[in-house]
């Protein structure tokens, strides 16, 4: 998992804004937490951060358990108005 110690910053193209990637999984874990969803593998894709050059390296999500999937999806569709 990375933490807001870990940046990762889009210097590569001169119109490019600072990119956290470690603040936005922070960020994107605690609304997670706050509705009681764990992803366990949540963190950097290790492939796309090796090949980085002008695309920020993707968020892995992770995988889960069916209950997490469900919750997930519960929370999703409240937030839609469902």
């Amino acid at each position: 998992m990375y933490g807001t110690h870990h940046t990762t910053r889009a210097h590569h193209t001169h119109d490019a804004p600072p990119y956290d990637i470690g603040a936005e999984i922070d960020a994107l874990r605690a609304a997670l937490t706050a509705h009681g969803i764990t992803l366990p593998s949540l963190g950097v894709d290790p492939l796309t951060l090796a090949a980085w050059t002008t695309r920020p390296p993707l968020v892995a999500l992770g995988n889960c358990n069916a209950a997490t999937a469900r919750r997930l999806a519960e929370v999703l569709h409240a937030a839609a108005g469902g």
